[in-house]
This record gives C-alpha cells, sequence and structure tokens, in this order.
C-alpha cells in the first residue's frame, strides 16, 4: 500500500553507477529499434558533460543523447535517401539551452510568459502544502484547468488564494478532486512510493519510448532525394498536439523536410507565444473532430499522410484511435504522447510536465527547502519531444524494408523516470553550480515569423558534412485548409 505519511524533511539522494553518455546513446538506438546501432552510436559525439546546474539529475547527458539520437536518424534517413554519411556533434550545454527553450525565446524582444492571455495562469503553477503536511503540484495554464482548479478550491486564483486553500484539504483527496473535475494536479511522492503505486508500475515496465507494428501494411521505400533536399522531404505529418512535447517533435520533422500540417480545436487553441515557438515550418489548420465535416476533411488527408502524430486522450470516440486510423489507412506510423501511459490505471488522466517530476519522485531528489523542479524547470517536454521525433525518423527506416503499421508512445512519466535511472549525482557535487539564467550557453538565432522576430536557442547539433537547416517559417492559426498543399 503506499505511504501517505507526510515527507517534510530534506533527502539525501544516494549516487548510483551512471553509464557513460556514449552508452546511453547505444541503448537509446538499441531500444529505437535501430537496424545497425553500433554504427549509430560511433557517428554521435557528444562535446562536454554533467553536472552544468545545480541538479543532481543528468539533465546534460541525457538531453544530449537523445539530441544525437535524433540528428544520426534523421541523418540516416538522408543517407538511405542517397545523401553521403553524415556524423553528429552535440554540444552539451545547447542541450541545457534546449531543456531551457521556453525561457530564452522572446517574442519581439518579449519573454513568452508575459504574452499570454493571462499571465497569472501560468504563475499560479507551484507546490502547494497541505493540511497533512504532504505537497501538491497544481496547474492553472489553461482557462479549462484554472475553472477546474477553482470549482474545487473557491478561493482567489492567486498564489496566496490558492496556497490558503489547499492547506485546508488533505493532498490526495485534493489530487483527486481537481482531477475529478477535469483538471491536473499531483502529490508529490517519493520514487518508492510512485514505483508501489499501480501507476508508476505500469509506466515502470515500459521503455522510455514504446515502438510496436500494430498491423500489416505495404513497404513505402524511400525515394531518392537531391543534395538540395532535407532527409525527410515528402513525408507527410498530420500533427493533433498541443503544448511543447509533441509540437516540438513535429516542428523537428518539419525542420528536416517534412510537410507538417498541424491541427486544432478551434476552441482549445494553444496561446499564440506557444504556437510561434513550436511552429516553425508547419500550416495550421482548424480542425475539430467532434464536426462531421472536420472529420470527414481528416479522413481525406489522413488518406496520404506517412506519421499521425497526436496528445490527447479520447480520440477512439472520434474514430481517431491508433486502431481505427491504421485500418484506414495501412502503414501510417502514430506517435502518442501521453502523461502516465495510454492503457494504465491513469490513462485517463491529464498531466504535464511538472506533474510527471511531481509524481515520480524527481521533485522529491530535486528538493531544496521544499520539493523542486529541476534547475532547468522543464525536462520531459523536450526529452520527449527529441525521442519521439527520432523514433519517427528510425520507423520510417523500418517501414521503408518491413512494412507495417506502427505505433510509437512517449510518456512523460517515462522520461522521468528513464533520466532517474541514469543515476544520481551526489549533491555535494553540484550544490554550488550556478543555476542557469537569463544568458544561455551557446548561441540564440533569432527569425522573422508572422508574428514579430523570434529569438530561441539554435539548433543544438551540427553535422560533419552538412549545414542544418534552419527551422521554417511560423503561421497564425487557421490560416492554411485541412488538405495537404
Amino acid at each position: 500500500m503506499t505511504s501517505h505519511t507526510p515527507s517534510t524533511t530534506k533527502p539525501t539522494p544516494t549516487p548510483m553507477p551512471m553509464p557513460p553518455t556514449g552508452e546511453i546513446v547505444s541503448r537509446l538506438l538499441h531500444t529505437l529499434g535501430d537496424p545497425d546501432p553500433a554504427r549509430g552510436a560511433e557517428d554521435i559525439t557528444v562535446v562536454g558533460a554533467d553536472p552544468l546546474v545545480p541538479s543532481v539529475h543528468r539533465l546534460a547527458d541525457a538531453m544530449s543523447a537523445a539530441i544525437g539520437v535524433f540528428g544520426r536518424q534523421t541523418a540516416a534517413v538522408g543517407e538511405q535517401r542517397g545523401h553521403p554519411r553524415q556524423r553528429v556533434q552535440v554540444r552539451a550545454g545547447a542541450a541545457i539551452d534546449q531543456l531551457m527553450a521556453t525561457h530564452h525565446t522572446t517574442l519581439s524582444g518579449r519573454p513568452l510568459g508575459a504574452l499570454l492571455d493571462d499571465p497569472t495562469l501560468l504563475g499560479n503553477n507551484d507546490f502547494y502544502r497541505a493540511r497533512d503536511g504532504r505537497w501538491i503540484f497544481i496547474i492553472t495554464t489553461y482557462p479549462h484547468l484554472r475553472d477546474a482548479v477553482h470549482s474545487v478550491l473557491r478561493c482567489g486564483l492567486d498564489a496566496v488564494g490558492i496556497a490558503r486553500a489547499a492547506a485546508d484539504w488533505d493532498a490526495f483527496t485534493l489530487e483527486e478532486a481537481i482531477c475529478a473535475r477535469g483538471g491536473v494536479a499531483c502529490v508529490v511522492r517519493s520514487r518508492d512510493e510512485w514505483l508501489a503505486h499501480p501507476a508508476g508500475r505500469h509506466v515502470a515496465g515500459r521503455p522510455v519510448v514504446e515502438i510496436e507494428r500494430v498491423g500489416d501494411g505495404p513497404v513505402r521505400p524511400l525515394a531518392p532525394i537531391s543534395a538540395a533536399d532535407e532527409a525527410l522531404t515528402g513525408v507527410r505529418v498530420l500533427d493533433l498536439t498541443h503544448v511543447i512535447a509533441g509540437p516540438v517533435a513535429a516542428r523537428l520533422l518539419a525542420q528536416f523536410g517534412a510537410d507538417v500540417l498541424h491541427l486544432t480545436r478551434p476552441d482549445r487553441p494553444d496561446p499564440i507565444p506557444m504556437i510561434a515557438m513550436t511552429g516553425g515550418g508547419k500550416r495550421n489548420a482548424y480542425c475539430d473532430l467532434r464536426d462531421d465535416h472536420d472529420r470527414t476533411a481528416f479522413h481525406a488527408a489522413l488518406q496520404d499522410a506517412d506519421v499521425f502524430a497526436h496528445a490527447y486522450r479520447g480520440l477512439a470516440r472520434h474514430g481517431a484511435d491508433a486502431e481505427e486510423l491504421v485500418r484506414r489507412r495501412p502503414g501510417l506510423i502514430t506517435l502518442e504522447y501521453h502523461a502516465w501511459g495510454a492503457e494504465g490505471p491513469w490513462g485517463e488522466r491529464g498531466g504535464f510536465d511538472q506533474l510527471a517530476c511531481s509524481a515520480t519522485g524527481f521533485a522529491v531528489e530535486e528538493w531544496t527547502d521544499r520539493p523542486s523542479l529541476p534547475p532547468t524547470y522543464l525536462v520531459n517536454d523536450y526529452l520527449a519531444a527529441y525521442l519521439g521525433a527520432a523514433a519517427v525518423a528510425t520507423t520510417l527506416r523500418r517501414r521503408a524494408t518491413e512494412g507495417g503499421s506502427w505505433r510509437i508512445r512517449v510518456t512523460l512519466a517515462g522520461v522521468c523516470h528513464w533520466v532517474q535511472d541514469l543515476g544520481l549525482l551526489a549533491r555535494e557535487d553540484v550544490r554550488d553550480l550556478p543555476r542557469p539564467g537569463r544568458a544561455a550557453f551557446a548561441e540564440l538565432t533569432t527569425t522573422g515569423t508572422d508574428f514579430g522576430p523570434l529569438t530561441e536557442p539554435a539548433t543544438p547539433f551540427a553535422y560533419s558534412g552538412r549545414a542544418v537547416p534552419q527551422p521554417g517559417r511560423r503561421s497564425p492559426l487557421g490560416s492554411a485548409a485541412l488538405q495537404w498543399g
């Protein structure tokens, strides 16, 4: 049984054996089903290593490995289509910058958070102490999440009001109440508590990226391309994702040549700053699968899609679950993002990066004077994005020789497990490192967009003999039709 005993003292993480970055890369390639993982690992070099920031977790090593594998898998697609072999170099500092992209990115010189319709919603996301001494992370980022919290706590929705109201609840009761109203919150658990929980056991028993052949499908060879083409030229991606992990994965695919059509429900749009940050190279169409006309247009577009990426629960109600989609489009690759696993005890529960850190013990391991997020603030979203995009590239290669219909799943909680399993650094070895601040470790780049000039961390890897492409144009929501151009 999971203990509900309050944890109010600062824990001391026990250092664990730590595989070198090269071994992390090799394991990832095996997980993805790379046909030649030894050759792949030879092609990836990481410059720099942890610790770079005051975290007991191997944030730079994990992110560097994920970035390197994505770069290599994309280059391998290009090589399969006629490009010369490329080696990939990743800078560990640039990998940390990717984890902090929301911090370093500005639009028209202003921080992204300041441009939200209601910046206070983001500012209320925090750890709150409950009556029983436990901590709970509550998220109010979007209006419907704010309303769910308000319907339970009946308080002024500022940090002080939430703190006062949460202090009158037992943490686990509050977690259940907010989630039952369609909101998202998570009690801070130790790693042992999480692994004893049914949802924790479900996630822990799975690889960080699950790739499964879910049906038959034709062999779809990767056609030769010119030297001027990017590796994923001609690959069509339907992108029904939101927030960060899924949109960034699709943006990475677009950056390397894929034709990405991003779909947004018109009554639940992401804020403009998020679209500017994650929309590079995509076209943006409205799509509400509850609407007969939109659903018909979606299924028509599906007939020419190679990949369908999504980050929503309940798509089966609208005929858009993986089983139905591969029946309609044999050979389709689906990329799914979940917080807690699609079929586990918390499969119907929403979640965000911070909640995965809270549930899995990550926030306890980062403890300062209370549970803490990593000094980069985010970790799972960007790791999940690069891992999912790398899995798509690998699966395109496999489909070109094996055929089949494929499903890729990445969970935010699973990413936490993966980072934890890389081993913990000794707290005394990291506590005096400076916290990452306004200055980036590597370079920032500025490009023009339909929303104004966007400054963001540059692409964090380089090829040995080919320029890495820049992200493409950012377009407003609803500016494209729900069809291929």
